[in-house]
């Protein structure tokens, strides 16, 4: 198969990657959270399986996804799995919701085998109200589906799927996901045809975006995909080890978003999808690596987020200010003169 330019280094810089030695029989993490089920706020205890990798992570990878840095990129047995999923379910403390992460595709056997999946969502659907789990478009399929609900009761299933932008070009040249918007909406149509939800990942500024425009097509991405997908979850860039996104970085040519920008995301999508449950998680926010401003005010902006995410109320950001909401600005209106993002204004206060 002959890849893009962006595929090519993507996969390049995993090159002198070493995968670490962790115990296959032991999950990566889990916890329990906050969340939002039935308008109110529940805890939800969310599992993170190490698996074999992502399979398009092995082929190529995204431009900004280091999740690869916890796989174990040699083989994960189904038994493996089955033992993780257990080890973490003795903390289980009978939360309503269970969210289910690999490194990559819950639906993909070769990185979960079926039997492995089976026997999560049959347990889970004896012991919680909804189950959630992640795919590539490639694995929802009506077929594998309608297996699903063959055995989950009741339970509801939510897939989340990350189509990052509706923009074909910037999904493919700035992000490397391997796939396109029909690939997303056939998806969608087999979710839904099976009375399953759908949480669609969102990227908020991907690289070779300047900051307005990744607020811009974050925004077009909504008016989009309001009306087909029950949950949109924004995820903004932050810079993962091993990852384009991190090459550019080190050389002072990717900036991750400004926390103001991801705050008129969420206000303006509040207006253009009201119906649409709206969140917002936000890894390393605050430091160098994450979403930030200028570290004065960054705890206060991003306490708001999480906030909105759990009520949906924009009024949260009512009474946000610091001075660097005029640099941030400042950013916005410098960009149009300038190629391409600018760098880390306040770089400094990070060292």
């Amino acid at each position: 198969m002959i890849m893009n330019p962006i595929a090519e280094l993507c996969r390049e810089l995993k090159t002198g990657f070493t995968p670490r030695n962790k115990d296959p029989g032991r999950p990566v993490r889990f916890w329990s959270e906050q969340d939002r089920y039935k308008d109110e706020i529940i805890n939800a205890f969310v599992i993170i399986l190490r698996t074999k990798g992502c399979s398009w992570a092995q082929h190529s990878g995204y431009s900004m996804c280091g999740y690869f840095n916890d796989s174990a990129w040699d083989t994960i047995t189904k038994d493996d799995i089955i033992h993780q999923y257990t080890t973490a379910m003795d903390a289980y403390s009978n939360e309503p919701v269970v969210k289910i992460f690999t490194s990559g595709s819950f639906l993909d056997d070769a990185e979960v085998p079926i039997s492995a999946q089976d026997h999560i969502i049959t347990d889970l659907s004896k012991k919680t109200e909804k189950i959630q789990f992640e795919s590539r478009p490639l694995y929802v399929t009506d077929k594998r589906l309608k297996e699903i609900s063959k055995i989950c009761n009741d339970t509801s299933i939510q897939i989340g799927i990350g189509l990052e932008t509706a923009n074909d070009t910037i999904r493919t040249y700035s992000i490397n996901k391997g796939f396109d918007l029909k690939d997303h909406q056939d998806a969608e149509k087999n979710i839904h045809k099976n009375n399953m939800l759908l949480k669609t990942y969102v990227l908020i500024k991907p690289v070779f975006l300047t900051e307005q425009q990744a607020i811009d097509d974050t925004l077009r991405t909504v008016k989009i995909i309001q009306k087909t997908t029950d949950t949109v979850s924004f995820n903004p860039c932050n810079v993962q080890r091993n990852t384009l996104t991190e090459y550019l970085w080190k050389k002072n040519q990717y900036r991750p978003p400004w926390l103001w920008s991801i705050i008129e995301i969420l206000k303006e999508s509040k207006k253009l999808a009201p119906d649409v449950r709206l969140q917002c998680d936000i890894a390393g926010g605050g430091s160098r690596r994450g979403a930030h401003n200028c570290k004065q005010c960054d705890t206060a902006v991003l306490k708001a987020i999480s906030t909105f995410s759990l009520t949906q109320d924009v009024s949260v950001f009512d009474d946000l200010e610091c001075s660097c909401r005029q640099q941030w600005q400042d950013q916005l209106d410098m960009e149009q003169l300038t190629f391409g993002s600018i760098t880390d204004f306040s770089k400094e206060v990070f060292q």
